[in-house]
């Protein structure tokens, strides 16, 4: 069961806060509470001298262990969101990589774009889509009309994986309650899914990406109103060692760009 079949299920069962990280027995909470004094030992208690001050309580330590769907799930703005995966330590890239690679561009804009994971240029500068793949996506982006100011950017995985190596499936389920999260509260008109990574990640499919492409899919999650149409499309990095695929890419752009001036009719 994917992570966003998880939470519809609680959804519909009406779980809609999350309290606690374990259930509590409250039966043996009631068994190991302290035993009210008797009078006796109240009034021995009293005559004691010197009386000493009551100890001062204790503070609570903050939840430890919280999963990525917990965090995500209590975020409810962008900023809120960057600070939980900046805290977070659930994830072992975040050991091994330098920064938090959050989002770029435009977070008003109808279109958002999310990639695979960063690499070491990101991981260096901290944005995604910055090095050689990143200035093929502009262009990518110019060729109908947009750039970072009208588009918004993001990865599926914000840590970059040692080496520029593939995030690992578990890498990948960790991080999705994020890029969930994240994409609820951008709320865009339309999606493009660079790579089959984000493809197969995002729309919980697993064919190759040049199956996927070039064919209108729905991204849906319980937090949005309505279900948001999502183009896979090659990633750039691919594009670079394929320019062959240049070619059906941009098909697949001149479909983004058609439904987008479908919206302004």
């Amino acid at each position: 069961m994917s992570w966003q079949q998880l939470l519809r299920w609680y959804g519909d069962a009406g779980v809609d806060e999350a309290v606690g990280e374990r259930p509590i027995d409250r039966y043996a909470a009631v068994a190991e509470a302290p035993r009210p004094p008797t009078m006796a030992a109240v009034a021995g208690a009293s005559d004691a001298m010197p009386r000493s001050r009551p100890p001062a309580a204790a503070a609570v330590p903050p939840a430890q262990g919280a999963t990525s769907a917990h965090l995500a799930m209590a975020c409810e703005s962008l900023a809120e969101l960057k600070a939980a995966m900046e805290a977070y330590d659930g994830c072992p890239l975040k050991r091994s990589c330098q920064r938090t690679v959050f989002a770029d561009g435009n977070p008003q804009a109808r279109v958002m774009l999310i990639g695979e994971a960063p690499g070491a240029d990101e991981d260096r500068i901290g944005l995604p889509f910055v090095g050689a793949s990143g200035r093929l996506l502009d262009r990518m982006l110019a060729s109908i009309g947009l750039d970072r100011s009208s588009a918004y950017i993001a990865n599926v995985v914000p840590w970059r994986p040692p080496g520029n190596r593939k995030p690992e499936p578990a890498e990948v389920e960790l991080c999705l309650p994020f890029i969930g999260r994240h994409i609820e509260l951008v709320d865009p008109a339309l999606l493009i899914l660079l790579g089959g990574a984000a493809a197969s990640a995002l729309l919980a499919r697993q064919e190759a990406i040049s199956r996927l492409r070039g064919r209108w899919a729905q991204y849906s999650s319980p937090r949005l109103a309505r279900p948001i149409p999502a183009m896979p499309t090659y990633h750039p990095a691919f594009l670079l060692r394929t320019p062959a695929s240049k070619r059906e890419a941009w098909r697949d752009l001149l479909a983004v760009r058609k439904r987008l001036d479908e919206l302004d009719q």
